[in-house]
């Protein structure tokens, strides 16, 4: 049985080169020595071209922002607009979310909630006020109490309310 050579020291001071490696020469797979600073390429040497990406641009940016906040601000009155009174129909029950009478708030509400305080008796489409809209509410439902009155262009209405 024959014994392996010595492969030296491992804590030896110096650095041996491998066997079969001439001195002076960096081992298989080492990185030689170059000039400037390590991890760039020497002076002179020529420089990639920057890579070819889609950037989004101040303005893209900016426009798509102004879409968002447009379309958030139009869903928000849209949701917020689904139970004004201008939804309301005769049988219905509303709540009032105000104590200002000049801008009572009036919201559709479930006839089974604890919140429903009047029910609509008659809806009459176009702009009335005043006596008008108390006629108009005689005529339409005997038994009101209340007057709501919205103006708002083509879509004025009155409502003939009576509490619930």
């Amino acid at each position: 049985m024959t014994t392996p050579p010595p492969q030296g020291n491992p804590f030896a001071q110096g650095q041996q080169q491998p066997y079969g490696q001439p001195q002076g020469q960096a081992p298989q797979g080492g990185f030689p020595q170059q000039a400037g600073q390590p991890g760039f390429p020497p002076p002179g040497a020529p420089v990639p071209p920057p890579q070819q990406g889609r950037k989004l641009s101040f303005k893209t940016i900016k426009n798509i922002v102004i879409v968002l906040i447009v379309a958030g601000v139009a869903i928000g009155g849209w949701i917020a607009s689904k139970d004004d009174a201008n939804t309301a129909a005769v049988g219905d029950c509303m709540h009032r979310g105000s104590t200002d009478d000049n801008d009572p708030d009036l919201e559709v509400v479930d006839c089974g909630d604890a919140k429903a305080q009047y029910t609509v008796l008659a809806k009459i489409e176009g702009n009335h006020s005043g006596l008008t809209a108390q006629s108009k509410c005689e005529a339409e439902a005997k038994d009101f109490q209340y007057v709501y009155t919205e103006t708002n262009g083509s879509k004025s209405f009155l409502l003939c309310l009576k509490d619930k």
